[in-house]
């Protein structure tokens, strides 16, 4: 059977079929329930969320579903070049953005570079919530951390970019791998050199881990249908993980703005920028990404989340779709369903006809 294989077991899911851990405001409580009682693997990215707002979404959640979910941190959540950022090149970045706020009437913010780390706090109230998932991107956590999560039953999987970070997340002795492409959308979790030094496709990567690595790959980028599970299979993967076609869905918190998005044309568009956040991402191509180039110096992430934070809400109330970050992957070109317990049946029913 094509839904039976190590992954499921590893997990204790039904198919090895996971929700991408798309951060909040996109993953909630509903999308998570509805994957993971279709028998899938449901997601909380959580990055942004105090250990309080964690474990608030956690109570959420348990009524809804009591089969396995992941929840989803960034092992680097502050860039280190925000140590004593000078107030001078903030100012300077800040100048660059304004014609952006002027064009909207929204007066440029007052930021401060003084933001710190998130993620031991994080992973302290992920330790009591004790989810059977603790999934996370841009490097790997301590070996104290690891050893933990395994003494308490959590399986861990964290996100390649490359071979060499694949390489470093087995020596870590992780429990699974994601092989995340270059088409995914959202951010470029790369952690071992520049993302823009990391742009490989899905299947060439997906090779790449199966040749030199053996623990089990979950695919990422590109698939939103059978067909793109189906392939990633058969080249090896032992399971696929999905973002984009769980973004369009009822459950997401996507706005209606996102989604009406996505399933236009205007998502065949998109473009990989750090214009937004600070960090790479991949997104549909808009006013800003086009005119201010990925060689361009902006503020580091998350300042630069900060401070494009008012133009956003801005932009969105006034349906200025031309400066909105709507995050996609390269492939939207069969999205349909709408909502994810019909799309799990489908995936699960059509690759059972592609996979005998």
């Amino acid at each position: 059977m094509w839904n039976s294989n190590k992954i499921t077991q590893l997990l204790g899911i039904q198919y090895p079929i996971l929700q991408g851990p798309m951060g909040v405001g996109f993953s909630t409580p509903a999308l998570l329930a509805s994957v993971s009682n279709a028998g899938g693997l449901g997601s909380l990215g959580a990055y942004t969320l105090t250990p309080e707002e964690i474990l608030e979404f956690d109570k959420t959640i348990k009524p809804l579903t009591n089969k396995p979910y992941n929840i989803n941190l960034w092992v680097n959540d502050v860039d280190k070049t925000l140590i004593n950022y000078p107030p001078e090149k903030l100012e300077k970045i800040k100048l660059l953005f304004k014609p952006y706020f002027d064009e909207l009437g929204v007066p440029l913010p007052d930021l401060s570079a003084d933001i710190p780390s998130k993620f031991e706090k994080q992973v302290e109230t992920l330790f009591k919530i004790k989810p059977a998932v603790f999934s996370f991107v841009f490097g790997i956590p301590s070996k104290e951390i690891l050893d933990e999560s395994r003494r308490l039953g959590i399986k861990t999987i964290g996100a390649a970019t490359t071979l060499d970070e694949a390489l470093a997340l087995e020596e870590a002795k992780v429990d699974a791998i994601v092989a995340s492409g270059f088409e995914a959308g959202g951010h470029r979790p790369s952690f071992l050199k520049p993302a823009q030094d990391s742009f490989t496709g899905l299947f060439t990567l997906l090779q790449q881990l199966k040749a030199k690595t053996k623990t089990p790959i979950i695919a990422a980028g590109g698939i939103i249908d059978a067909k793109g599970i189906a392939a990633a299979l058969t080249l090896g993967a032992d399971a696929v993980q999905l973002g984009t076609v769980f973004m369009v869905t009822d459950e997401s918190g996507a706005a209606p703005l996102h989604k009406k998005m996505l399933f236009s044309g205007e998502a065949n568009h998109t473009t990989v920028s750090k214009s937004l956040t600070g960090r790479m991402g991949r997104m549909v191509s808009n006013k800003i990404s086009n005119e201010i180039p990925f060689e361009t110096e902006v503020l580091p992430f998350p300042l630069q989340t900060k401070l494009i934070a008012p133009l956003r809400a801005a932009s969105i109330a006034q349906g200025r779709t031309d400066m909105i970050n709507f995050w996609s992957g390269q492939n939207t070109s069969n999205l349909k369903h709408h909502r994810a317990v019909e799309l799990m049946q489908e995936l699960i029913t059509e690759t059972g006809k592609l996979i005998v």
